[in-house]
């Protein structure tokens, strides 16, 4: 049992809590004055969380555990109030009159008003039995797709999210048309966020390959083959529609005089001699079904044997699109990341093996290079391949490759490169992104931010809307590298001069620059600076990706979805089987809320 000298004890340090909470106003009254004036409230209590965030307060959360009171470990939605509170039980411990005893029973952790009505102000209205929205990016389909983004809507899409880095003006107007009119049609409301790519650092184009088509039958574990490979012949001319075949265009003719028993005959880029017989025709060509393996590319001769007459017809084959060709890299290996934009290539060998040249890849940012040395590390393809720098100029960075697969890990052109450990300055915005950011104006709920590092960075996005006359745009802070967590709390300040906010957790970049090991941490870090600020948050980045993209999710993946109840939304990324990973997550949101709430009741 406490003695009285240690219950004065807590009550003091209680008290210095407080004091140095009001204390910090004086010090952020500027940032404090410029808010908007819904954001007030929530602005204040930030600030009051960051003073009690900077004491250690572990022995007077001990101390208050061992005399059965609330330890201050969710303090964070009400600073004060739940000081206040605790300073009244241990008043009433000790004997001391309190004004009015009903405030001992005031529930330190409720939801507070004002954070409800910022996040249906960003996200709009939660459906009934759900608190947390899905938000859903929309695949390129959905601009011309209508009945696909009706039935993302009936499976519990609340925001629909279009990622600019990808298709065009006329595809998001596509889109945006889609979805208002479907929600609209299920009397809902489907809130339209669209993401700036930002200053994100990707590798550049890869020199293309030939254009060659793999043919490959289906094979079981043993590598017999127990299905053909269908095989579509279509006119040169012609666009190429929603087809499960390879497609392979040929001179329209051919198209016209094939019929079924005919044989198309030819020679792959191999030299292996392949006989195929016409299995069908329709209005989409003519198929083909292949019980073998073969390599066709562009310029190969077919050989039309017509059944009935024995007449032999040549074409060739039309212009195949470009394979490409990734790098393969492998641990001790040299790659070369250069500043001017010729396309990439594998590393060039000798007769025995030996490398006479490295593999090499520009850098879509090359002004990146003036922040880099000899020794940072850097993280290639959202960590799946590392290395350190051995060389940097301005001109190019020469890095040793120090993690990938045992048997080799393939680069792509447009992959992402992060510098973890790097002082990097640049834009919040580029060229493109305030291109994009009128069309968003105009047509969007709220915009993304993305790779925001400092409150400078919000502060370009606020003077570009202010010029658009953008007053009605909601902002997304989005956390993806080391320095925009740090400076969180005050990027979140400044957002608030304009309303409503809300923070992404974009995980993917994030836990690259910061280390995997220490992601769940930083989710932690983030959901306790926004509660304290009550702005709302989007948990993003490989939430059921296996279901979205294979169709069956991971344990671990309905763990972490189980996980995200804890933000105000989650975001699940596109895939063939997008319709069912929004029914599962939207089944694990409502059964965790249901289970939460049977808890506390």
């Amino acid at each position: 049992m406490e003695t009285l000298s240690d219950i004065g004890q807590i009550r003091e340090t209680l008290q210095t809590i407080r004091d140095r909470a009001v204390a910090l106003e004086d010090k952020y009254a500027d940032e404090l004055a410029q808010v908007h004036p819904d954001f007030v409230e929530g602005a204040r209590n930030l600030v009051h969380y960051l003073a009690l965030r900077k004491l250690d307060t572990q022995a007077l959360r001990d101390a208050l555990r061992r005399l059965g009171l609330y330890s201050l470990a969710h303090a964070e939605r009400n600073v004060l109030d739940t000081v206040d509170a605790v300073q009244r039980a241990v008043d009433a411990l000790t004997g001391v009159a309190i004004a009015d005893p009903d405030e001992l029973t005031r529930d330190m952790c409720a939801t507070n008003p004002s954070a409800d009505a910022h996040r249906r102000a960003i996200l709009g209205p939660a459906p009934e039995g759900r608190d947390v929205s899905i938000m859903v990016t929309l695949p390129t389909d959905a601009a011309d797709n209508p009945e696909l983004v009706a039935e993302m809507i009936a499976a519990g899409m609340n925001v629909a999210r279009i990622n600019c880095a990808h298709d065009d003006a006329a595809t998001w107007e596509g889109m945006i048309a889609n979805v208002r009119t479907a929600a609209k049609a299920a009397d809902t409301e489907c809130r339209v966020i669209m993401d700036l790519a930002g200053p994100k650092l990707r590798t550049g184009e890869l020199m293309p390959g030939p254009g060659v088509i793999h043919i490959r039958p289906k094979r079981d574990p043993k590598g017999r083959v127990i299905a053909p490979r269908r095989i579509r012949l279509i006119p040169e001319d012609a666009l190429q529609r929603g087809t499960k075949a390879a497609v392979i265009p040929v001179p329209a003719e051919c198209v016209e005089l094939a019929r079924e028993g005919d044989e198309i005959r030819f020679r792959d880029s191999r030299g292996k001699k392949r006989r195929l017989p016409v299995a069908e025709t329709d209005d989409k060509g003519i198929v083909l079904e292949s019980f073998q393996g073969a390599y066709i590319a562009t310029g190969t001769k077919l050989t039309l044997l017509r059944a009935g007459s024995g007449e032999k017809l040549k074409y060739p084959v039309g212009e195949l699109p470009p394979v490409e060709r990734p790098l393969l890299l492998r641990v001790g290996d040299t790659l070369i990341i250069h500043a001017d934009n010729r396309p990439g290539e594998p590393a060039r060998e000798d007769a025995d093996g030996l490398v006479i040249e490295p593999a090499h890849i520009s850098c879509q940012q090359p002004e990146v290079f003036r922040y880099l040395s000899a020794g940072d590390p850097i993280s290639l393809n959202d960590g799946k391949i590392s290395g350190v720098i051995t060389e940097a100029s301005d001109e190019q960075i020469e890095v040793e490759i120090t993690k990938a697969k045992p048997t080799g890990s393939r680069l792509r052109g447009h992959r992402g490169m992060n510098f973890p450990h790097s002082d990097i300055e640049l834009p919040g915005l580029t060229a493109t992104d305030k291109t994009n950011l009128e069309f968003v104006a105009q047509h969007a709920d709220a915009v993304s931010l993305s790779f925001v590092r400092k409150p400078g960075d919000v502060e370009l996005l606020h003077e570009e809307l202010d010029r658009l006359g953008a007053d009605q745009l909601g902002l997304v802070i989005k956390v993806e590298t080391k320095k925009g967590f740090k400076s969180l709390p005050n990027v979140i300040l400044y957002a608030m001069r304009r309303y409503p906010v809300g923070v992404m957790i974009a995980r993917g970049d994030l836990a690259v620059e910061c280390d995997w090991t220490r992601l769940a941490e930083l989710q932690k870090q983030i959901l306790w600076i926004c509660d304290a600020a009550r702005v709302p948050v989007i948990w993003a980045t490989q939430v059921l990706e296996n279901e979205a993209k294979k169709g069956l999710p991971s344990r671990a993946e309905i763990t972490d979805a189980a996980e995200s109840q804890h933000a105000d939304c989650v975001m699940l990324n596109k895939g063939p089987h997008i319709l069912a990973a929004i029914r599962t997550l939207d089944s694990i949101l409502r059964s965790m809320q249901k289970l939460r709430r049977s808890k506390t009741s």
